[in-house]
């Protein structure tokens, strides 16, 4: 959901064929699978449902291992389940859940959405952060954040409260932020994306 047309260009401008698609076969046959998305955890998720897309995503990603990358709504929806307008379960590739930010116990009063530009402190190496200095600006839109136990966060974000930013478990990838609407350093990780194992 969203403008999928920006990320797609993000991929052609490092040098992507780049295909926008829900057709089964189209998405059985590509290197590499994008899950973008702006909205609605609940919208999310019934749209994946309705193009019947959630068993082919659980073969293509979990069980053969085709690199993947979330972004922003696509991060969320991994997930096991969100809290966005009632408790909804997500694809559940990651044991985490999707919360709204609440700034109460910080005795702190910040906007939701969170919107606009911040930094991006490392939290653990990850490949897709290759020729990316630590404390980037990075763009973000989101009211909701992601929080996990799992040994999986690749960087978090101050917001309030540092919440996290990036993740990467095997073969799954997945930002808050938009690197398609984060300049040099965004396309950067696009291009990193690209490049892994094989090309495009």
């Amino acid at each position: 959901m969203g403008n999928l047309r920006s990320v797609q260009k993000a991929f052609e401008k490092v040098g992507c064929d780049a295909i926008i698609s829900n057709n089964i076969d189209e998405i059985k046959n590509a290197d590499k699978i994008v899950l973008p998305g702006v909205g609605a955890f609940r919208d999310g998720m019934n749209h994946l449902k309705e193009l019947n897309l959630i068993e082919l995503l659980n073969d293509e990603v979990i069980k053969n291992k085709k690199p993947f990358l979330g972004i922003c709504l696509g991060m969320q929806l991994i997930a096991t389940k969100s809290f966005e307008n009632g408790e909804i379960d997500g694809l559940g590739w990651i044991d985490a859940e999707v919360i709204k930010f609440n700034f109460e116990k910080y005795n702190k009063k910040l906007k939701i959405p969170h919107v606009g530009w911040n930094n991006v402190s490392y939290k653990n190496k990850n490949v897709l952060y290759f020729k990316i200095e630590d404390n980037n600006d990075f763009y973000f839109v989101h009211s909701y954040h992601f929080t996990t136990n799992e040994d999986v966060v690749t960087s978090n974000t101050d917001y309030g409260f540092d919440f996290v930013s990036s993740i990467n478990k095997d073969n799954i990838y997945a930002f808050q932020f938009h690197p398609e609407k984060s300049q040099s350093a965004g396309l950067k990780i696009i291009e990193n994306f690209v490049n892994l194992e094989s090309k495009c």
